[in-house]
């Protein structure tokens, strides 16, 4: 374990674990009591980036720092070399790694965990968080105390409102992001795109499943997908889960990897409280 102090506030400490071959970095503040504990899936379209680029990186320190969380950076593995489901599996290998207490060094509390991503990462969040409801009782020590969505990436064939409107935004093809996912010669009413989980298999895990938890789920007003975005929480609604919404107007996607933006303090503090109210916003 090596400890980060070349910033002010010193950074919580990390180190490095693994689990089925892949990697995961955890953060932590300084404690004396059991931590809670987000499991954290880092955004890239299911293809791009990792847990230790550096965005990402600062992204789960700030976490750790105002949440006073442990924080586990889920290293999944990418498409084109794997497709659905590699990334749901390992997410969900995440959960199982934290169950047994004997795999991290650290005093967790596992029944104040909660799954957090961005833009793809929210949908493997959401994708994880169903896999759990169908079989809770399987683990001993995790509970789901919530599933925080940062505008998560889901998507059919159309195009939104949206999408017309902020054509040009800096968002890399989303067409090409499922093509390179989905199994090859599936479309986009696949369940990993269903924002409106009307499918069996993308209702499961949802539907008459008691255990999956309070979500949140964070909207920009100049992100393409916002559209999809509010089809998901209006999704979960009309399946009776507790659903909250937050909208941030005036923000891109992904803005909140910029500390330096208002709206990215204000997420910050809006997890420190879901946090600290053991999954209810604020």
């Amino acid at each position: 374990m090596t400890v980060r102090t070349d910033e002010w506030p010193p950074q919580p400490e990390t180190t490095t674990t693994s689990t089925a071959g892949e990697s995961s970095g955890m953060c932590s503040p300084p404690s004396e009591s059991a931590l809670p504990v987000v499991v954290f899936f880092h955004g890239g379209g299911f293809a791009y980036l990792s847990a230790s680029s550096a965005s990402y990186d600062a992204a789960c320190r700030r976490i750790a720092r105002h949440a006073a969380a442990a924080v586990v950076s889920v290293d999944y593995r990418r498409s084109l070399e794997h497709r659905f489901p590699a990334a749901y599996d390992d997410g969900f290998a995440a959960l199982r790694f934290l169950d047994d207490a004997s795999n991290h060094p650290l005093s967790l509390d596992g029944s104040r965990c909660f799954l957090a991503g961005d833009s793809a990462s929210g949908n493997i969040a959401h994708h994880v968080a169903r896999r759990y409801a169908l079989s809770p009782s399987s683990f001993r020590t995790v509970r789901l105390a919530s599933l925080i969505t940062i505008q998560p990436f889901f998507g059919g064939e159309a195009r939104t409102p949206s999408a017309l409107r902020l054509d040009g935004a800096p968002v890399v093809s989303t067409d090409w992001m499922w093509r390179a996912f989905l199994p090859p010669g599936a479309d986009r009413t696949h369940e990993a795109c269903d924002a409106g989980m009307s499918s069996p298999a993308a209702a499961a895990g949802v539907v008459d499943a008691p255990q999956f938890p309070p979500v949140t789920v964070v909207v920009g007003g100049y992100d393409p997908l916002q559209d999809w975005q509010r089809r998901y929480c209006g999704a979960l609604r009309a399946k009776g889960k507790e659903v909250t919404l937050l909208e941030y107007p005036n923000a891109i996607h992904a803005f909140y990897l910029f500390p330096e933006f208002k709206d990215a303090k204000d997420l910050m503090l809006k997890i420190r409280d879901i946090v600290a109210g053991s999954g209810r916003s604020a």
